[in-house]
């Protein structure tokens, strides 16, 4: 087929090379791994089993019909299991394990969506309807799959075919993206999604090029094909040719070398050549991150998003973690950082984290009960995070962040929980730190315009860039139609992160950024220049940062800072912040 690019948003950095793995939304309803060369006819059986005990489950069905039922109801039967035993379920699926390494779950509801795709095609209004009993037949197979008590193991290794896949779909929730974390994908590339979706966030965190917000990628790339991601550039080459293929293998090696280099600095302090020393925290979603974070060299983590524990149980019976499984996952991270700070974000649930499909059924949920909202309005659910949070604390340093305050009553109000919790967890016997410092996401205008307010009350702010510009700019991140109105370079957003800073600095309380500014290179010298000492990133990100960090001479940005925080043009701030680059690199 001819080459031909696609444009899209860029998430993260670097270069994925290879082939197009397309996940149709039927396919993310089911668990999606890849099998080992070794296990594939092992799964194979796992699904011509299943097929085999539905074909005895619905003959049984058949015996067992009174007399007097409908004669509709055996016919019904007898299409089921004539669709069963049709190659097109009963091998094709197969196939499908065998040539691309799928599990049977997924295999199936990938076989069964493409069949549901040709269907939907016919004019017959009958035949058409016979998806739905394709589909039926399809939910038998996979409730006899998930019951199975026999679980194949992932491939922990990754060969020829699980070294170069590269999801694409139409979206991937982060929920999504966290179940596909564990397999050898080397990239993504959806037809949604904004700089500063959550998938965007995920990805990014994972350190794995991405490219979002492409329109119709999705049903213009086919299955198998070959692909480039540039997602520093944005770009995905479709079917390129031999030439174009070495010419970006090539690249993908430079970086790689690059990559290598800077992991030397894992141990070195992120200090200015005139001596500031500026403090890089990892973004963590799930406690084994911490791993990764320590590799970095990140001197603690300053955000864990706690949902992600909730989030990795969506569609179990009791899919809310329980106190104890809460506090298991936040000692294992405390201990994990051996010594380090770890930050805990408290519930930060809503907009495009929902915690299942119907947390949509509102009409602009970005706006609605989200985050500390949630929380204060489920207080059982949230009494159980604080105390587990709290009995983490007691094996290290813990703080406590809490999202989308903007309220003094939902200051207060958490406060109070909280000395609830500790009053509890005091009678019960139960270990924690007392002093557990407890802080303020500042992501609403509202709150950085109000920062006394908080002061006052809390030990340390954290700001979260993404929502605030969200909200800031009045700009759904997550709708793609609107992400190119997105700009961390807004001038109203330069005053505001200057006044937060101003503000922390003469109220003499800590202040870090979380959010994805914090891990944009173009950014981090107008951030320190700003007088920002604490930056949290993706693990992935932070070599990159500290290097910067390193070739910085701290008083030669003033004068473009001045500059900029007098500008209101967007173009001369961009020109200005290209010249504080220049001016403040100093190579050692």
């Amino acid at each position: 087929m001819a080459s031909f690019t696609l444009q899209g948003i860029p998430v993260s950095r670097g270069i994925a090379i290879g082939r197009a793995h397309v996940l149709h939304p039927a396919a993310l309803d089911v668990e999606h791994f890849l099998v080992a060369q070794e296990q594939v006819e092992a799964e194979v059986l796992r699904l011509q089993e299943a097929i085999a005990q539905v074909n005895r489950d619905l003959q049984t069905l058949w015996s067992e019909l009174p007399q007097d039922a409908p004669t509709e109801l055996g016919a019904f039967i007898d299409v089921h299991a004539l669709i069963l035993a049709d190659p097109m379920i009963s091998e094709a699926p197969l196939d499908i394990i065998r040539t691309r390494h799928y599990n049977a779950e997924w295999a199936l509801a990938t076989q069964v969506e493409e069949l549901s795709a040709q269907f939907d095609e016919i004019e017959d209004e009958y035949l058409r309807e016979r998806k739905a009993d394709i589909q039926q037949v399809a939910e038998r197979i996979l409730k006899v799959l998930t019951g199975t008590v026999h679980q194949v193991v992932r491939s922990e290794g990754i060969d020829e075919r699980t070294a170069n896949m590269i999801v694409v779909a139409r979206d991937i929730s982060p929920a999504d993206m966290m179940q596909l974390r564990d397999d050898a994908f080397t990239g993504f590339v959806t037809d949604e999604g904004g700089q500063n979706s959550h998938t965007a966030i995920v990805s990014r965190s994972l350190g794995i090029p991405a490219v979002v917000g492409m329109g119709n990628a999705s049903h213009l790339i086919a299955q198998d094909d070959w692909l480039i991601i540039d997602s520093d550039a944005g770009v995905v080459i479709v079917a390129p040719d031999n030439a174009v293929l070495e010419q970006y293998r090539d690249k993908q090696a430079k970086l790689a070398r690059q990559k290598k280099k800077l992991a030397r600095l894992r141990k070195t302090p992120a200090v200015t050549q005139d001596g500031v020393e500026i403090t890089l925290l990892a973004n963590i979603e799930l406690p084994e991150d911490t791993a990764h974070a320590l590799d970095a060299g990140a001197s603690g983590v300053g955000l864990f998003r706690s949902e992600f524990l909730f989030m990795e149980r969506s569609g179990q019976e009791h899919r809310l973690p329980t106190e104890e499984e809460q506090f298991e996952a936040y000692r294992q991270a405390v201990q994990g950082m051996k010594g380090r700070p770890v930050t805990i974000r408290t519930l930060d649930v809503g907009a495009d984290k929902p915690l299942d499909s119907s947390d949509h059924n509102i009409l602009n949920p970005a706006m609605g009960l989200r985050a500390i909202r949630y929380c204060l309005s489920e207080p059982q659910l949230f009494m159980t995070q604080l105390r587990a949070i709290l009995r983490a604390s007691a094996f290290g340093k813990v703080k406590i962040l809490i999202p989308m305050l903007a309220h003094y009553h939902e200051i207060e109000q958490t406060l109070a929980m909280l000395e609830q919790a500790k009053a509890e967890l005091t009678a019960e016997g139960m270990k924690f730190d007392p002093q557990v410092p407890v802080g303020a996401m500042i992501e609403v205008p509202a709150a950085a315009l109000s920062l006394p307010m908080f002061v006052r009350k809390l030990d340390f702010l954290s700001v979260g860039t993404n929502d605030l510009i969200q909200y800031t700019l009045a700009i759904d991140r997550a709708d793609h139609e609107v992400a190119h109105l997105y700009d961390d370079l807004h001038p109203a957003i330069i005053q505001l992160m200057h006044s937060i800073i101003s503000t922390a600095v003469k109220a003499d309380i800590p202040v870090s950024i979380c959010g994805g500014m914090a891990g944009d290179i173009r950014l981090t010298r107008l951030l320190i220049a700003m007088g920002f000492r604490e930056l949290s990133m993706p693990a992935a990100l932070m070599p990159e940062i500290k290097q910067a960090i390193l070739n910085t001479q701290l008083d030669l940005l003033q004068p473009h800072l001045k500059k900029i925080l007098r500008s209101f043009d967007p173009q001369s701030i961009r020109e200005t912040l290209t010249a504080m680059e220049q001016a403040g690199v100093v190579m050692h």
